[in-house]
This record gives C-alpha cells, structure tokens and sequence, in this order.
C-alpha cells in the first residue's frame, strides 16, 4: 500500500492497483456506514518523483518543497560519507574485540568489570581499507535501489 491521503470533502486510498473514491461530502458529514478517519501527514522525499502516483502529486494535493544543495550542504554530504567510512572501521575494531572476548561474556565485560571498559586503539585506515569499504557502501546503496524500482 502506498498511502491513504485525506481531504476536506473528498478522500482516495490505494492498495495495490486498485482505487477507492469516496464521494464529495461534507468534512463533517459522514455516512452512516463510514466511521470517522483521522488525518495524518505523509512525508516523501527523493530526487524523482515522476514515479508516484499522479494523484498523489497533482498540485493543490501536497506541498512540495524543492532543496537545492549549497557549497556547504555538499560539503556536510561528504563529510557524512567519510565519517560513515570511518565508524565502518572501529565496527571492524568492536567485532574483533568481541570475537575475542566471546558474546557470552561481553555483558560481564561492560558492566562492572575489574579490567575497566575496553579500550580501542585507533585503527590505520589505509587507502585500500576506505575504498574496500567505500565500495559496500556503494553496492547497499545498489541493492537498496533495485529493491525498491
């Protein structure tokens, strides 16, 4: 299902490919067999909407707000990119420790432990390590896509 969009007087939902339309009434005004709808937003975002359903994005039936990136925007991306590069690595450097440590034992590890909380030495983030996992994160993203279209 793709959503349910509620409006003064008028109402649409679709499943599948199959359209409900209830008649035009008053918003107040309800028949005898419908009980009462409560309204909720829905919000979208993506970079191509040609997609959607054409009764979900005909003007007057949602509020498109369109963002064009600043130099600063842009940089921030990247930034996130990076810093997501980055916490792939000490997730490498948690998993090693708990392999180590065994799962069973991690809890006893953390909490109230003689030997204090573990500790992590920075790992060497080489060329070859970000753009193995730059290129993960590249195929998720891949994946993500043709599951979705």
């Amino acid at each position: 299902m793709i959503g349910n969009v509620t409006r003064p007087g008028f109402s649409f939902s679709r499943k599948g490919s199959q359209a409900n339309i209830d008649c035009p009434i008053n918003q107040n005004q309800r028949l005898p067999h419908q009980s009462p709808r409560n309204k909720a937003p829905i919000i979208i975002t993506g970079n191509d909407f040609s997609t959607l359903y054409a009764p979900f994005i005909r003007d007057g039936r949602m509020e498109k707000f369109y963002w064009a990136p600043t130099r600063e925007d842009r940089i921030g991306v990247c930034s996130d990119f990076f810093g997501a590069l980055r916490a792939r690595v000490y997730d490498d450097e948690v998993r090693k420790w708990i392999s180590e440590v065994g799962v069973e034992n991690v809890g006893k590890r953390l909490v109230n432990s003689k030997e204090g909380p573990p500790t992590f030495e920075q790992p060497k983030m080489t060329l070859k390590k970000l753009l193995e996992y730059g290129n993960v994160l590249v195929q998720e993203q891949e994946n993500v896509e043709s599951a979705v279209g």
